[in-house]
């Protein structure tokens, strides 16, 4: 098959979006199919073997001058005016105008594809394809509706009508998903959150998780760094639960030696680099961002532990990744956690989302178990090898494509 994939924002080594897109284009081109990946900034890394088609947006949100007025001379047309129209009134514009951008590329050369597969954007560009006779599937790792409730129950309430503002663009993905009749997503708990908070018929909704490198990710050859906690996430989003972490790791090093280290890039001046410091833990909390796969692995498989203290996961690839580096688990018993990484403390402690002191509790404990620690670490490492595997999402999900060409030829809806 010839496929059409985008994405509308790519990081190639952070953000579900970037890891994504690499693994599953790679995987589809080892399977004899033809990709071309269209991306918004930041690009992916992909397989020499996958053609990247760059769709330039204005990049109003690159560091390190994050809402960016351009210059004039950047506008090109009344997509770019649309974008910064609605970054000035504290929209995001993203999804939309890469769709369109998209739209406009694809339908010029709608005959050299026989499928479009949409990357969480869900714009309304999509329904211009569907209407050039395009079969298009999409696909939700979770409904953004979860990060829109939990950042306005962060916000102050004179930010509130900003927040609304900027999750303007629900309105348009919950459109586009109920008018997309083949949609992917990642676990049953996700499937379930879009079905509700989409008006998706379940029936329209596949799940197929994802996958994990097991020869990159893999347990280490050296000795473990002794006290080291790892968590991979936005530490700035509220969703992420960081905050959750930093107060629970604070009230370890009270009693014992402890190092976390945040796979992430803090915000100078912003709420996670405030609580550091209030906390007075700056000596044993450090920060990594940019680094590659083989770098993360190393990482986390350095950690006597890693945390998922999430609020919400509608997968979450970090913990498949620690599994796969035989590393013990302690994730917040939110969204998919439970289903990605099993709840009889096979690979995982299970703690509830939100509650530093509980967390503390789990993480000293763990520290102080080797035992548990390597029971934990092999059953991880276990259930991603049987479970999680990128050849096997390439395969579910070139079946998905095949099933919605015929019913698009047929005239139908996709199985």
């Amino acid at each position: 098959m010839r496929i059409a994939l985008l994405s509308y924002r790519s990081k190639p080594h952070c953000g579900g979006q970037g890891v994504y897109v690499r693994h599953l284009s790679r995987e589809l081109v080892e399977l004899g199919h033809q990709v071309e990946v269209f991306s918004g900034q930041p690009y992916p890394d992909v397989d020499p073997r996958v053609t990247l088609t760059k769709v330039p947006s204005l990049d109003l949100y690159r560091e390190p001058d994050p809402f960016r007025t351009p210059h004039p001379r950047e506008f090109r047309d009344a997509v770019d005016v649309l974008e910064v129209a609605t970054m000035w009134t504290a929209g995001f514009p993203e999804p939309l105008t890469f769709s369109l951008r998209a739209a406009r590329l694809l339908k010029e050369r709608a005959d050299e594809f026989d499928v479009v597969h949409d990357n969480q954007c869900l714009g309304y560009g999509l329904l211009q394809l569907q209407k050039a006779g395009l079969p298009v599937v999409a696909t939700i790792h979770h409904p953004i509706t979860r990060d829109r409730e939990l950042d306005l129950a962060s916000a102050k309430w004179w930010r509130q009508v900003t927040v609304r503002r900027w999750y303007g663009f629900l309105r348009m993905q919950k459109r586009v998903a109920r008018a997309i009749p083949a949609l992917l997503t990642v676990s049953q708990s996700s499937a379930d959150d879009i079905s509700a908070a989409f008006d998706v018929p379940a029936d329209n909704l596949q799940t197929i998780p994802l996958g994990v490198d097991t020869e990159v990710f893999r347990p280490p050859a050296a000795a473990r760094v002794p006290g080291r906690v790892v968590c991979v996430a936005s530490a700035d989003m509220p969703l992420k639960g960081v905050s959750t972490l930093l107060e629970a790791v604070a009230k370890v090093h009270t009693e014992r030696a402890v190092e976390l280290v945040l796979v992430t890039k803090l915000a100078p001046g912003g709420v996670t680099e405030k609580l550091i410091e209030e906390l007075a833990i700056g000596d044993v909390v450090r920060t990594v961002s940019g680094i590659d796969d083989a770098e993360l692995a190393s990482l986390l498989a350095s950690a006597d532990v890693a945390c998922v203290p999430s609020l919400y996961e509608g997968f979450s690839l970090p913990a498949v990744e620690a599994m796969a580096c035989g590393t013990p688990l302690v994730a917040s018993r939110a969204g998919a956690i439970p289903e990605v990484v099993g709840t009889d403390e096979e690979a995982c402690v299970l703690v509830t989302p939100g509650d530093p002191q509980e967390l503390a509790d789990v993480l000293g404990a763990l520290l102080d178990d080797p035992q548990r620690r390597a029971r934990l670490g092999d059953g991880g490492r276990r259930r991603v090898l049987e479970r999680y595997s990128w050849a096997a999402v390439a395969a579910k999900t070139a079946q998905t494509y095949a099933d919605a060409i015929a019913q698009t030829r047929q005239g139908g809806r996709p199985c």
